[in-house]
């Protein structure tokens, strides 16, 4: 059902692309819009990693830099089936993660050092294979694809100002095109936030099956969301279209699980976590012994010190 409402929400946005680019400049206007977002398309398939990892200032880390972290990182990977992802640690305060990449083979996965700091081991654990499974989910493609939609999508709603009051496809002529500038950016954005929401729920339950504890991650989300509230995350707020890539909203502006928030209400994350069946959501779960640190390596997630990974 999560998969099939995604479909349903992209092809929404995708007929309001086409239906905004008629409106303006009928057959040849639309055809000429959608080759913008087509290029638009690929370039974000190719390089929005590396432009999301760049803004935020991520440090790729190894075996060596961060051996806790990546190893961890490491073992969850192969749980899931996946190939070794890159990792990168963020030097932000505020507790968050993300993943990113347009396909299992070439995706990231990054948290910020305050995440590293304040949650423990198991915690780190369930918050990384939510990560996980975004990448196992191809999440961060569908929302490359939708966050690039809808920028078309607002682009094209400037351009209805100028090339589309006086289009015979336009039958509302100048009142018209003032709503369709209101209206389309804001219904791009609608559908955005809604199929970022529901990439979460389903992100938060295969995660849960990958590190095999959900009440890991639902801990975990507790103490992101009390951190991302205390602490400003100010890359994030100069970029407010890239919160939906984080675990936790990273923005102040957020409160409700309602169309205008782009992650659902933690606490309803939590108790969905709390309620998985088979088991795997009771306190005392066996179907997973909690994951230990290899032998002779820190309990650390993090460097003694901050000079290599982040400083």
């Amino acid at each position: 059902m999560s998969t099939l409402r995604t479909f349903i929400l992209l092809a929404g946005m995708t007929a309001l692309f086409i239906g905004v680019g008629y409106m303006i400049g009928g057959e040849q206007g639309m055809a000429i819009a959608f080759a913008i977002a087509i290029a638009m398309n690929v370039f974000a398939y190719w390089n929005s990693d590396k432009m999301v990892l760049s803004m935020y200032g991520a440090k790729e880390v190894d075996r060596t830099s961060a051996p806790e972290f990546y190893g961890l990182v490491e073992d969850l990977a192969r749980k899931a089936q996946l190939p070794m992802p890159k990792v990168y640690i963020m030097d932000e305060a505020q507790p968050n993660a993300f993943a990113t990449g347009r396909n299992p083979e070439n995706a990231a996965v990054a948290a910020t050092s305050g995440l590293l700091e304040i949650l423990s081991r198991e915690e780190v654990a369930g918050v990384m294979a939510h990560e996980l499974a975004h990448v196992k989910n191809r999440d961060t493609l569908i929302m490359t694809i939708t966050a690039t939609i809808a920028g078309a999508i607002s682009m094209l709603a400037n351009f209805a100002f100028f090339f589309g009051g006086h289009s015979r496809n336009n039958p509302l002529g100048m009142v018209g095109t003032l709503l369709l500038m209101i209206l389309a950016p804001l219904a791009a954005m609608l559908v955005q936030m809604a199929i970022s929401r529901t990439r979460e729920y389903h992100a938060d339950r295969v995660g849960a099956e990958i590190c095999g504890q959900p009440l890991w991650l639902a801990s975990a989300l507790e103490k992101l969301e009390q951190g991302a509230e205390r602490i400003e995350h100010e890359a994030a707020e100069e970029n407010p279209a890239t919160a939906h890539l984080f675990i936790i909203n990273p923005l102040h502006s957020h409160a409700v699980d309602s169309l205008f928030s782009t992650h659902p209400n933690t606490a309803n994350r939590v108790q969905k976590l709390r309620d998985m069946p088979g088991g795997l959501g009771a306190r005392s779960s066996r179907s997973s012994k909690p994951l230990s640190p290899p032998s002779g390596r820190s309990t650390s997630m993090i460097p003694k010190t901050k000079k290599g990974p982040w400083g």
